[in-house]
């Protein structure tokens, strides 16, 4: 079992160190993700169910630090602790996927960070907001309007087509984007229920 162990604790540190060494080289990223339909929350995104959230994890960064760890506490507690061969096996199972969920963890948080948080006008077309300076109509001139997208809160400059001005206060749908800052609204008809 101790050649188990010291094989895998080498073979995980090698790999494991030429993934470190193709990141600072640029190189890419030095992992492979495992093509799977599962998101971080575990649920599938094909049905919702919640039986394969396990493949979410697997990657080549994670399997490494499974079989790395899965090695160095196997040795280590056949070795140091005199603990025998069960023992330093459960051991080193529990370390293998405790560093193996631990790695993906740690990815994610990271890769979390790195989404882009710009705010894109054009996600504004089809979204309802509220006239906060008056809009003159038959695109006579621009107002403003403030709507919530992407999670904040934005104001964009606003002009329309319809004949009448749109007061403030007056609820509009975004119908198209004219420029950078710019979009296109009209009136929200409200409908009364009956």
């Amino acid at each position: 079992m101790q050649y188990i162990y010291l094989g895998c604790a080498i073979a995980g540190g090698t790999f494991l160190l030429i993934q470190m060494v193709m990141m600072l080289v640029g190189l890419g990223d030095g992992d492979l993700d495992f093509d799977t339909d599962t998101d971080f929350d575990g649920d599938s995104s094909a049905g919702g169910h919640s039986d394969s959230w396990f493949l979410g994890v697997l990657s080549i960064r994670t399997l490494t630090a499974a079989v790395t760890f899965f090695g160095l506490v196997g040795l280590t507690s056949l070795n140091n602790f005199d603990a025998g061969e069960t023992p330093s096996a459960l051991a080193a199972i529990v370390a293998g996927f405790g560093a193996m969920y631990g790695t993906y963890w740690v990815m994610k948080s990271l890769m979390r960070l790195q989404q882009d948080g710009t705010v894109r006008i054009e996600r504004s077309v089809g979204k309802h907001g509220t006239v906060y300076i008056p809009i003159p109509g038959n695109h006579d001139g621009a107002g403003k309007i403030q709507l919530s997208l992407q999670g904040r809160f934005v104001e964009y400059q606003a002009v329309t087509p319809s004949p009448e001005k749109l007061p403030t206060g007056a609820k509009i749908v975004v119908v198209s984007v004219v420029s950078g800052d710019t979009v296109e609204v009209e009136p929200l008809l409200e409908t009364v229920e009956v």
